[in-house]
């Protein structure tokens, strides 16, 4: 449950203002006129307007004058509808989207540069969908609220003086809408708060039972699987979720605003006629003139404190949904993309010293891992599911630091690296790899500066051995991937699909390549075909793979074999096979598993 203090309420509405002040000062110094032109139009034609025409007529003022200061109010207020109705048509949608753009761009460049580890916390991401909610209107919305407060204090003082003229006891009718809005008003605003937060994880649940059910890539496992069955199950218990936390606060919501509305509109307003007629009727010490001047001051000015109130309570309750955006731009990340530092030479070497890493408190996947790559070679990790082969990729590329230990590049730390600058040192095949609903040659290139972009996107292509395949497409490699916005779109296989992902590692000019697992959707011939490719590419750089296939490791340079999160073997595979380890039983012990398919393959065909 949100527990943000006013103070902090106060500050985050500011924050808002001063942030949307950045992005556009028109929008700023418009809401401010546009909250001005509505309480003076209100204040004066309900009390001062009335008061003046009243008074004419009570002094027998002409018809002529009554109607001519009649047709000057109506010009003006005019003018202030058509000023009203340019706002509304032009300025707001305009800077609406201008506001928009640039918060929501913040907030994805925000989330770009946020260390990999917080999108795998589930409370850090929950934070990160309450900020991005509705963020922007909130921001706007801040903007309305604060001129409607300041302003509605300066319009209820000058109502309430228009009232103490008349009648001073008049003014302790106010008492019922303050009491009204700002206590049960502030209980209210703390159970929409709580309702809201305890209800994000399983709005998060709907939205990904949602985006399940209507994205292509999920539509054959429905179909051929019992799953749509569990998903149900998971829609339905978020929302039983939700409807049991509408329990929780719906009957104190009930309460308070049955209390509210009792006090704040029916005192007040069943007092006021009370009052006037007595003052009227039985003590006659009101003229009718005064009794509608102050019926309608009175009116008037409950209607502005009401108002004031109602903006304030959303002032507090918007002020507590501004922290998540606050706190979620606010955040120091661990592992800054934008941190400077030095800039990197040509990698002549790689070592791990010591390291150990954990995703999870005490649930360690690297263990006082040492090893050393020095000059352009071809590296293999090897080892089981589990071994910590993909984490030290990771690691490399510092998507994420050790828990202790160190990674030095060319001698020196990778922390001392202008980040950006030290990871496009590298380009990558990795084996949890997403395809963009974009162009071939994009999905290549992604985003890559090139002189000559569709040379080197046919180059990677033909390396990746999918060029022939990209050829036949119906508009080559400009042809969209996914039919998720194009019904021309061309939806490729797996093993099609991991070839362009590893185009993509063989586009980049880097000076260390790696790839995770970049056949395991392919066939051994493709995957001969692959490695091959990839023994091309390693000239004059470091190139690292991951496979689980051990056939495929035999011409690397070095090969690391892995258990624990640690190296337990290191060599060629011709050395390792000498030692007779545990490389040698696990390559022996596939070797078996082929032999065995194709003795088995020979008897079926005799």
């Amino acid at each position: 449950m949100m527990n943000t203090n006013k103070t902090k309420i106060f500050t985050n509405n500011l924050y808002a203002l001063k942030t949307v002040w950045q992005i556009s000062k028109n929008r700023v110094i418009h809401t401010a006129l546009d909250s001005i032109a509505g309480y003076v139009e209100w204040i004066y034609m309900s009390i001062f307007f009335l008061r003046y025409v009243i008074g004419a007529i009570e002094t027998q003022a002409s018809v002529e004058e009554i109607f001519f200061f009649i047709g000057i109010c109506f010009a003006v207020f005019l003018l202030l509808a058509m000023y009203g109705s340019y706002l509304k048509a032009v300025v707001y949608p305009y800077t609406d989207n201008k506001i928009y753009r640039t918060l929501y761009r913040k907030l994805y460049a925000k989330a770009r540069n946020v260390e990999l580890r917080c999108f795998e916390d589930a409370d850090f991401y929950n934070r990160y969908t309450m900020a991005l909610d509705g963020s922007a209107q909130r921001m706007t919305t801040a903007v309305n609220y604060f001129f409607s407060v300041v302003f509605g204090v300066a319009a209820a003082t000058v109502a309430f003086w228009s009232m103490f003229r008349i009648d001073p006891y008049s003014v302790l009718f106010v008492i019922s809408p303050i009491i009204g809005n700002f206590v049960f008003g502030t209980l209210m605003n703390k159970i929409w708060g709580g309702r809201y937060v305890d209800t994000v994880k399983n709005n998060r649940v709907a939205e990904y039972v949602n985006r399940v059910m209507h994205l292509a890539e999920y539509a054959k496992e429905i179909r051929y699987s019992s799953i749509h069955e569990l998903m149900m199950k998971r829609y339905n218990d978020a929302m039983d979720g939700n409807a049991t936390i509408a329990d929780k606060y719906g009957k104190k919501a009930i309460v308070y605003t049955w209390a509210q509305n009792i006090i704040t509109f029916a005192l007040v307003f069943e007092g006021i006629m009370i009052y006037a007629a007595y003052r009227t009727i039985v003590s006659q010490t009101m003229a009718l003139a005064e009794l509608a001047i102050m019926f309608t001051a009175m009116s008037t000015s409950s209607w502005i404190l009401i108002g004031l109130f109602n903006n304030f309570t959303e002032t507090l309750k918007n002020g507590q949904f501004l922290e998540f955006f606050r706190t979620f731009m606010e955040y120091q990340e661990k592992i800054p993309e934008d941190q400077d530092g030095i800039m990197p030479e040509k990698i002549r070497s790689i070592e791990f010293r010591n390291v150990c890493f954990e995703y999870k408190e005490n649930e360690p996947v690297i263990s006082n891992l040492s090893f050393q790559i020095e000059g352009d070679k071809v590296c293999a990790l090897v080892g089981h599911n589990g071994a910590g082969k993909s984490t030290i990729i990771k690691l490399l590329f510092r998507l994420y630091d050790p828990t202790s230990g160190e990674i030095l590049v060319n001698g020196i730390n990778i922390k001392e690296y202008n980040l950006k600058a030290y990871r496009r040192q590298f380009s990558a095949a990795f084996q949890d790899y997403k395809v963009m609903a974009m162009s071939v040659k994009n999905n290549v290139l992604m985003g890559g500066k090139f002189d000559n972009p569709d040379e080197i996107a046919e180059r990677a292509l033909k390396c990746a051995g999918i060029w022939d395949k990209v050829c036949g497409l119906s508009n080559g490699m400009d042809t969209i991937m996914t039919r998720e916005f194009d019904s021309n779109g061309v939806a490729l296989s797996g093993g099609e699909q991991q070839k362009i992902v590893v185009a993509r590692a063989f586009a980049q000019q880097a000076f260390v390549k790696a790839f995770d697992e970049p056949s395991s959707a392919l066939d051994p011939i493709a995957e001969y075909d692959l490695y091959k490719g990839i023994m091309y590419e390693s000239k004059g750089h470091i190139t690292l793979f991951i496979s689980h296939r051990l056939s495929s490791v035999k011409d690397a340079d070095e090969v690391f074999m892995l258990e624990n999160g640690t190296v337990i073997e290191q060599g060629t595979h011709r050395q390792l096979m000498d030692m007779g380890g545990k490389y040698c039983e696990m390559f022996t012990k596939q070797a078996q598993n082929y032999l065995a398919d194709e003795n088995y393959k020979e008897c079926a065909a005799a």
